[in-house]
């Protein structure tokens, strides 16, 4: 994805900026695709949050089989 087409969250102004206004690496999440999955990202986040927890709960059910 070129740097330029990137979009991020922007936490302190609580939007999505493109990747030209976007503030510090600190402040910022992404980059995003579009501006729209920039707008997104907090579903973005709990979905891979989700997945982790299932997979560590995978993780967790192999050791107790040993």
């Amino acid at each position: 994805m070129p740097q330029d087409d990137a979009w991020y969250w922007d936490l302190g102004k609580g939007r999505a900026v493109p990747a030209a206004a976007r503030g510090r690496g600190d402040d910022v999440l992404g980059p995003y695709p579009t501006r729209t999955a920039a707008e997104n990202w907090r579903s973005t986040v709990e979905a891979r949050n989700d997945d982790w927890s299932d997979q560590d709960d995978d993780w967790n059910d192999r050791d107790d089989e040993d």
